[in-house]
């Protein structure tokens, strides 16, 4: 706020009082006859009272204009964005996929989302939060090793409600940083206040929580930014020259998954189920830029629970499909270990260039019925497509 003073209050001030003296001193000399001597009072009713003129406020000091700082690219999306937002930890959320619990609330906001089998035939989400805010995220569900193993990858804060006895053997080893960084619900809920429990849905479907919450358990815990990203963005490039009806599809023991690439948006729409996905949160559908599908070996972990729990073959190689800009390509994945980032490369072994934007990356078994259509696909097929 900037402050003026007025000037010529005090010099007016200064003026009559030196009016006042120098009438009641008089000057002595010789004179013409006796003339009355004027008393104060009528010296100073005769002094002209100065008119007071307009007061003229100083010129306000330039201030110096603030620049905001350059934007930077996301390391999850290579989209721009300042650096306080590159800054923040990665927030990876174990989100559940059981029928109860859709419409999901903040898949639409991740900037990676991982889908991968699960017991029982129900995949689930690992979400990660990285570039925009989502008031409501959820329905949280329980960390299973190879979705620790996906978060490991950006030293994530991992939250999750409860494990698994191997995820929480994981945990209790390297969930204080070396691996992620555990945030189970069982411990930040309730009267802690980072997860709560909604009561419009039934347990174990009902648990949620916020970036801004979870941005401030990450602080308390000590979670780190990521210093380098997986994967290699670029531009779109022009919308009018990519092609239509490119289309993939797949299918999980209880859920089937499409998506379809709109030219206008360069996004795959997503559907789950047959109808279209859509975020519970804000009523968006969810479109990611790049759909990137892995064939991952998986087998039952004998873990004694008697609960079908899977293990999955997550380190070292196996065939991908890369869907960008409305082509569909064959690649490779490989990932070196527990904390090593998942990377792609194309058919000459280098690495694929994904479109700036939102990555859903589905996990499958060998087994599993997947077909891609239309886009550019290299002669010869890709995993479960026609030869």
């Amino acid at each position: 706020m900037k402050r003026h003073r007025r000037r010529g209050v005090a010099a007016r001030g200064l003026w009559v009082a030196c009016a006042l003296v120098l009438a009641g001193c008089g000057a002595t000399g010789p004179t013409a006859g006796p003339s009355p001597s004027p008393t104060p009072a009528s010296a100073m009713a005769a002094a002209p009272m100065p008119t007071p003129g307009p007061t003229r406020s100083p010129s306000p000091t330039p201030q110096p204009t603030s620049t905001p700082d350059p934007l930077v690219a996301s390391l999850y999306t290579g989209l721009p964005v300042t650096p306080s937002v590159a800054a923040r930890p990665p927030i990876a959320v174990m989100i559940d996929d059981h029928p109860d619990a859709r419409p999901q609330s903040g898949l639409s906001l991740a900037s990676i989302v991982w889908q991968a089998p699960a017991e029982g035939g129900i995949p689930r989400y690992l979400a990660i939060f990285a570039d925009q805010d989502a008031a409501s995220l959820g329905p949280v569900r329980s960390a299973r090793p190879y979705f620790i193993a996906w978060a490991a990858e950006w030293r994530a804060l991992y939250v999750h409600v409860g494990a698994s006895t191997e995820a929480a053997s994981m945990l209790l080893t390297y969930g204080n940083g070396s691996y992620v960084v555990d945030a189970d619900e069982y411990r930040w809920g309730g009267p802690a206040g980072y997860l709560w429990r909604t009561t419009d849905r039934a347990a174990p479907h009902n648990v949620y929580s916020s970036t801004p919450k979870l941005l401030a358990l990450a602080a308390r815990l000590g979670a780190k930014p990521a210093t380098s990203g997986a994967w290699t963005f670029g531009p779109p490039g022009p919308l009018s020259g990519r092609p239509v009806g490119a289309t993939i599809s797949l299918q999980y023991p209880t859920t089937s998954v499409g998506y379809t690439y709109d030219r206008l948006s360069n996004t795959w729409l997503r559907s789950e189920g047959g109808v279209p996905s859509v975020d519970h949160l804000n009523r968006r559908r969810i479109a990611p830029t790049n759909v990137v599908v892995l064939t991952v070996q998986f087998g039952l972990l004998n873990d004694g629970s008697g609960k079908g729990r899977l293990e999955a073959n997550m380190i070292g190689s196996g065939p991908a499909l890369v869907a960008t800009g409305g082509l569909i390509r064959q690649a490779t994945w490989e990932k070196a270990s527990v904390t090593a980032p998942t990377l792609l490369f194309d058919a000459s072994g280098n690495p694929v260039t994904l479109t700036a934007g939102q990555t859903f990356v589905e996990v499958v078994e060998p087994s599993m019925p997947l077909v891609a259509q239309g886009g550019s696909m290299p002669p010869g097929g890709g995993p479960g497509l026609p030869q």
